[in-house]
């Protein structure tokens, strides 16, 4: 099916009497104009909104084992994570919209976890960090907890023990592509776990 091209002001809905005239060509300003909307790079306000959250990320760092160590790494000049807009780490949540769980999450931290989360605004991602915040790793007793998945809704996990930095960076990379595409956090789509 073709898409007929709009060629007059009338075509896009203006309702002067000078556009409406019949046999009345069109005018200089529309013969200038001409084709610059398909010029022009022209979005939508939920594109622009998802570009500005992909490409502004503030972490919040919730280190607690020996991958927050990897995880203090990235904000080094030797891996630069401000080239990515995460670079401001937060220490309060309630200014930051990315929670990175780096390390062996026990029990008795599940409910400050869950805390820091609640306290974040929306709409927030989680990065659970290493073996032991994705599934427990080589931890499997009665004192840590087998995944943060659940306590918080993860939207990225990032394996290996410890994972390189160079991993933790491919994670935010992919979270961005996720967020400028319009994918929903994973709270909205799975809800958050009780």
């Amino acid at each position: 099916m073709a898409v007929r091209k709009k060629e007059r002001l009338a075509d896009y809905g203006l309702n002067s009497e000078r556009v409406l005239w019949r046999g009345k060509g069109a005018g200089v300003f529309e013969q200038e104009l001409g084709d610059l909307e398909d010029r022009l790079m022209l979005s939508t306000v939920d594109k622009a909104v998802a570009w500005a959250q992909g490409s502004s990320i503030w972490p919040d760092t919730f280190g607690l084992a020996c991958c927050a160590i990897e995880m203090m790494s990235i904000v080094s000049s030797r891996y630069d994570i401000a080239r990515f807009g995460a670079e401001v780490f937060r220490s309060s949540p309630r200014q930051a919209d990315l929670l990175i769980v780096s390390g062996r999450v026990a029990h008795k931290m599940a409910a400050p976890l869950r805390q820091i989360y609640d306290q974040m605004l929306e709409p927030k991602w989680v990065i659970a960090m290493g073996a032991c915040a994705s599934s427990g790793g080589m931890f499997n007793n009665y004192t840590i907890l087998q995944g943060v998945d659940k306590v918080v809704a993860v939207d990225i996990h990032v394996p290996g023990c410890p994972p390189r930095p160079e991993a933790l960076v491919e994670g935010i990379v992919r979270l961005q592509e996720k967020i400028k595409a319009g994918v929903p956090p994973a709270y909205e789509i799975r809800g958050v776990a009780s």
